[in-house]
């Protein structure tokens, strides 16, 4: 198992995305943390990963907050003995964030991702890596989708604040890797196997007088395999990531868009 022994921590856990991981993780023999705002959406997901026969606890932990964050990871480290893996998964909901032109957008909904993004994974990256800078080792993990890289019309502040993302961990993986800690971003395309695209590509539909199926079928003919990345490529690829097989990458963003974004 790639990922045996490990003191996995992963934050919006309760999500499509954060649980995907999350259940990957465990498969791969790492005993996982799981955190979100909502106890309940992270409990659903720990109880499946229990029921599997993973290791896995659950907690109440907001992600901005750096006191909720710190101590958390406090309570992992006297259990666990170490934190090996960082993952961030939160999001937002898009409503009233894009599918609106740039004119019409106000600001404070413009600043909202980018705030709310790069503050996030800053509390978590930093907290996390102070506790695997003194042991030596430890890998910090995001997830972007493709507007991160390509220009694309009603997404609002949405795009920069996963561009945002992209640079800290370039930034962090400067200063960090050197001390054994690794920084990767993995980026995808929108995945239609997650409820928030669902929503997603219907505001945009609406917005261009489309069907939220001809949206659907316009996006996916943009990638060469011309069908978007699925939740299960993702948390495959997350689990190779965090491995020590993967321990030549730090600072850089592993492309998952199918060939959407040609590196």
């Amino acid at each position: 198992m790639l990922l045996e022994n490990k003191n996995v921590v992963v934050y919006g856990a309760g999500g499509a995305v954060g649980g995907a991981v999350a259940r990957r993780f465990a498969h791969e023999g790492a005993r996982v943390f799981l955190t979100g705002r909502t106890l309940d959406t992270v409990r659903t997901v720990a109880k499946e990963i229990a029921a599997a026969g993973g290791a896995v606890e659950a907690a109440v932990v907001d992600a901005l907050d750096e006191k909720s964050v710190t101590e958390h990871l406090d309570a992992v480290v006297v259990d666990g003995g170490s934190i090996d893996v960082s993952f961030n998964a939160i999001g937002i909901s898009p409503r009233g964030l894009q599918g609106i032109p740039l004119t019409d957008l106000p600001v404070d909904n413009f600043m909202l991702p980018i705030t709310t993004y790069t503050q996030a994974h800053f509390v978590t990256a930093k907290s996390a890596a102070r506790h695997m800078i003194s042991k030596g080792s430890g890998v910090i993990m995001m997830h972007t989708p493709e507007p991160a890289r390509v220009s694309l019309p009603l997404v609002g502040g949405m795009s920069v604040g996963w561009a945002a993302m992209e640079a800290l961990n370039r930034a962090m993986s400067a200063e960090w890797a050197q001390h054994g800690v690794r920084s990767i971003c993995l980026r995808t395309t929108g995945m239609v196997d997650t409820p928030v695209i669902d929503v997603v590509y219907g505001l945009h539909a609406d917005a261009m007088g489309i069907t939220k199926d001809q949206f659907t079928a316009a996006a996916s003919a943009m990638t060469h395999r011309k069908r978007p990345t699925e939740l299960v490529e993702l948390a495959a690829v997350a689990a190779f990531l965090a491995s020590d097989q993967a321990s030549a990458m730090t600072g850089t963003v592993a492309n998952l868009t199918g060939g959407l974004i040609v590196d």
